[in-house]
């Protein structure tokens, strides 16, 4: 491989092109090549022919923006949701659905490949419903002028789309949203205090909670209190406020959680806890990661949120750690316990790596690991590595990441064994993956 700079490009900002998109790369972007630089174009589909105004010149490769489709790929459809082409909340709405989980499917792929990580057995790969499948939700104000907005952000941008239906919110979550924003209309001051509001809805649909993020100091969020009458359906409703340490939830009206019964266990939520978003695919999820996890012996479920997967396994294993750092998580987590009858789970409040040195390691540990979207990083990879587990059940929702650790995993002794992938977020380029991690043999040689 030459080390030789890639060639000075001729193009500029501003220049228009005439392109066809190789295929999809992570993050919704089409991948094309002009005199044999890559150009990058969001929510350009593998098979388009576009032409497309270069917007920055980085190097080794262009960002460029569609201008027009003067070819379009033999699966584009017209979009379902009237706003998609400047909302930034979906990358594949113009794109069939059984295609979108093929594009999906090769995007990991590919990320792996990238990152040297040798997989070449099958992925298979799970789909959703596309509408109504979100129970968390946030959405962004932003007062334009005289007018106060919610919706999502414009791609690359901080400009909100004011969003009448969202197909990812079911009826009553977006009800509850657009009356919010009527009242707030009504109460120009109070609206300005308020960036974002926060929704979890139970997956049943019983149950709907709203939490806003403001600006107020409590006496201010207090005054907020009549606004939980106002929508229908709402069972619970606070408002986060205060300056630095005295920052805070603050209950203003029912119930701040939701709850939902997956894998045979009622798991309370509070609006401001992790939990998946997918209502048709977390039993499916939490199912793949008890089938994935030898039973009996001891677990460590790391980011373990409320104990979606943890409280499952205690079921059937001798004993059961959970570390999360979110304080409120951790109550849910230890209220699931209790309300489960399960005397053989320990939780850690704190930093996964916190929790990894003070736990000394069982023989034959099973670990649970569902990091965020930045990954566990190679501390955290090495910690685990060295407890010498006998399978490392990897939960994850970002490829490039997932491919990384894998990768720093594969150093340590540990590959994949069988990977699976789900579609927790349709017509995003978000993907769910579920990877089994055992021991590898050595070599001979």
């Amino acid at each position: 491989m030459s080390d030789a700079p890639p060639p000075r490009s001729s193009v500029r900002p501003g220049d228009t092109l005439e392109v066809d998109i190789e295929k999809g790369v992570y993050r919704g972007l089409g991948l094309a090549r002009h005199q044999g630089q890559v150009v990058l174009v969001p929510r350009a589909l593998p098979g388009d022919r576009l032409r497309v105004r270069v917007e920055s010149v980085e190097r080794g490769f262009l960002r460029a923006r569609a201008e027009a489709v003067l070819a379009p790929a033999p699966h584009r459809r017209p979009s379902p949701c009237p706003y998609a082409d400047r909302c930034g909340g979906c990358a594949y709405q113009e794109l069939a659905y059984p295609e979108q989980l093929c594009l999906k499917e090769a995007v990991l792929r590919e990320s792996l490949s990238r990152a040297r990580v040798a997989w070449d057995g099958p992925i298979p790969l799970t789909g959703s419903p596309e509408e109504g499948w979100r129970t968390r939700a946030s959405l962004h104000f932003e007062q334009r002028g005289d007018v106060l907005l919610l919706g999502l952000h414009e791609e690359g941008t901080h400009r909100v789309v004011d969003l009448p239906r969202c197909l990812q919110l079911g009826g009553p979550m977006m009800r509850a949203a657009r009356t919010l924003l009527e009242e707030l209309r009504r109460r120009p001051q109070r609206a300005r205090a308020i960036g974002q509001v926060d929704l979890a809805e139970s997956i049943d649909g019983t149950q709907l909670v709203v939490s806003l993020e403001t600006e107020l100091d409590t006496k201010g969020a207090v005054a907020l209190s009549g606004l939980a009458g106002a929508m229908p359906g709402v069972t619970g409703f606070g408002v986060v406020a205060g300056d630095g340490r005295r920052r805070r939830f603050l209950p203003l009206h029912g119930d701040p959680h939701v709850r939902s019964t997956v894998a045979g266990t009622t798991l309370r939520a509070h609006v401001r806890s992790f939990f998946q978003a997918n209502r048709f695919l977390v039993e499916p999820v939490a199912a793949c990661v008890l089938d994935l996890t030898p039973p009996g012996g001891s677990v460590v479920d790391l980011y373990a949120g409320v104990g979606l997967f943890a409280l499952a396994l205690a079921r059937r294993s001798d004993r059961v750690r959970l570390a999360e750092v979110n304080p409120i998580a951790v109550e849910d987590a230890r209220w699931n316990a209790e309300q489960a009858g399960l005397s053989n789970v320990e939780l850690h409040r704190g930093d996964v790596r916190e929790a990894l040195s003070s736990w000394p390691p069982d023989p034959g540990e099973r670990v649970v690991l569902d990091p965020p979207r930045a990954g566990a990083g190679a501390e955290v990879v090495k910690l685990l590595a060295a407890r010498r587990p006998e399978a490392i059940v990897y939960v994850s929702c970002d490829p490039a990441t997932l491919a990384r650790d894998l990768k720093l995993f594969e150093a340590e002794g540990y590959g994949p064994d069988v990977v699976r992938a789900f579609d927790l977020f349709p017509d995003t380029f978000h993907l769910e993956a579920v990877v089994r991690l055992v021991r590898q043999k050595p070599q001979a040689t």
